[in-house]
C-alpha cells in the first residue's frame, strides 16, 4: 500500500472539487483586483515604497519559516540596491543575503520568463553561495544525489514525517514538473501557484532550500496571475503565522491520494489572509505620505528628513545620536543637534537619559 502520494500510479493527475475551487478562485481574484486598484490611486513613489516593504517581508519570513533569521537591515539594504532605491543603512549586506534577495526579484520581475533547470540551479546557487548549508557541505546548482527525509524529534525519538522520492527519480520528476509549469495552457495561474507549491515540495529536488524555492515559484506564478511585478503583500509572512497548520496540511496531502482539494482550499485561504493583511504593510507608507504632506515645510533640512524617513522605515533598535552620526555621516555634535531640534519641534520624543537617551517618532 502506498505510503506517500508519489508512490501512487499517475499521482500527478491531481483532482479537486471544481465547484469549491472555482468559488475560492473568484473570491481571490476579487481581492487581488481591489488591492491593485487601491494601490493605483497612489503615486509611483508610494507604490515603490509599499512594494519594497512587502518584498522585504517576503524575503525575511520565507527564511524564517525554515528557522533562518536574516538581518532585516541587510535585507532592506540589498533590496534597495538591487532595485536602485535609496536606503540609509549602517551595515553592508552579506553575499548570502544578496543571493536570497536576487532570487525573489528574479521570480517576481521576470515572472513571464520560462523556468528551466538552468534558471532554477541559478536560484539554488544564489541561496548557498559558499556551497554549505550551515556547516554541512551540500550539492549546489544540481539535484540531490542522496535520499531526503523530513525528520523531527518527538519525546526523544526521531519521527520521519516525510521521505522524498529516490534521487534517481528526481531528474524525470522535475522534467515533468517544469513541462507542466511552462505550458501555455488555459490553467488559472492562481491554481497553478497552489499546485506548483505542493508538487515541488513532494519532489524535494535539492539537498536544502526546497521550501524557499517553492515559495519563490509561488511568488513567480502569483505575479504572473496579477500580470505585474508590483507586490503589496507577503504570502510567506502569512505562512509563518500559520506554520503549524501549513506543515500539517502538507503532511496530510503528501501522504494522501491525488485529491488535493483540502490543500488548495488552505492555500487560497492563507493567500486571501495575506492580501487582507497587506494593509499592515501599506499603512506605514500612507502614514509617512500624510506626515510629509503636512510637515514638509517645517523640516527643510535634508539630514533631519533622512532621520524621520529612517524611523518610518522601521529602524531596528534605538535611534541614538551615535547611530545618526554614522548613518548621516555627520559629527557627534551635529547629530545631537539634529535630534534635539526635531524633538523641540515636537516631531521626536526623547526617551531615557544619559547614555540611554534615544528618540522615537
Amino acid at each position: 500500500m502506498a505510503k506517500y502520494i508519489y508512490e501512487r500510479p499517475n499521482w500527478t493527475n491531481f483532482v479537486w472539487d471544481a465547484r469549491l475551487i472555482l468559488a475560492n478562485l473568484t473570491r481571490l481574484a476579487g481581492q487581488q483586483g481591489r488591492l491593485l486598484g487601491k494601490m493605483q490611486q497612489f503615486g509611483f513613489g508610494l507604490q515603490q515604497e509599499a512594494m519594497f516593504n512587502a518584498l522585504a517581508e517576503e524575503i525575511t519570513k520565507s527564511s524564517e519559516i525554515e528557522g533562518e533569521i536574516l538581518n532585516s537591515e541587510q535585507v532592506r539594504l540589498s533590496l534597495a540596491r538591487q532595485l536602485n532605491l535609496n536606503f540609509a543603512g549602517k551595515t553592508i549586506a552579506s553575499r548570502h543575503i544578496d543571493g536570497v534577495v536576487s532570487v525573489l526579484l528574479d521570480a517576481t520581475r521576470n515572472y513571464a520568463k520560462k523556468l528551466d533547470n538552468q534558471r532554477l540551479f541559478g536560484w539554488h546557487a544564489a541561496l548557498f553561495p559558499t556551497g554549505y548549508s550551515g556547516l554541512r557541505k551540500i550539492k549546489v546548482a544540481d539535484f540531490r544525489r542522496e535520499g531526503m527525509q523530513i525528520v523531527s524529534t518527538k519525546n526523544n525519538h526521531d519521527v520521519v514525517y516525510y521521505e522524498a522520492p529516490e534521487p534517481r527519480q528526481v531528474p524525470k520528476l522535475m522534467k515533468d514538473f517544469l513541462r507542466w509549469l511552462n505550458a501555455h495552457d488555459n490553467e488559472n495561474d492562481l491554481l497553478k501557484a497552489a499546485i506548483s507549491h505542493l508538487w515541488f515540495v513532494i519532489i524535494h529536488p535539492f539537498d536544502d532550500g526546497n521550501g524557499r524555492l517553492t515559495r519563490a515559484i509561488s511568488d513567480m506564478l502569483l505575479a504572473r496571475a496579477e500580470n505585474t511585478s508590483l507586490r503589496f503583500y507577503s504570502l510567506s509572512a502569512q505562512i509563518q503565522k500559520e506554520k503549524k497548520e501549513y506543515y500539517r496540511i502538507l503532511e496530510k496531502t503528501t501522504t494522501g491520494a491525488n485529491d488535493i482539494t483540502e490543500w488548495l482550499i488552505w492555500f487560497f485561504a492563507s493567500l486571501g489572509r495575506a492580501i487582507e493583511n497587506s494593509e499592515n504593510l501599506t499603512a506605514g507608507v500612507l502614514r509617512k505620505a500624510a506626515f510629509w504632506q503636512k510637515n514638509s515645510v517645517a523640516i527643510p533640512d535634508e539630514k533631519q528628513r533622512q532621520i524621520i524617513n529612517l524611523l518610518f522605515a522601521g529602524f531596528q533598535g534605538n535611534l541614538t545620536s551615535g547611530k545618526v552620526e554614522k548613518i548621516c555621516k555627520v559629527s557627534q555634535d551635529t547629530a545631537t543637534r539634529l535630534l534635539q531640534n526635531l524633538a523641540a519641534k515636537g516631531f521626536l520624543k526623547v526617551v531615557g537619559a544619559g547614555r540611554g537617551t534615544h528618540y522615537v517618532l
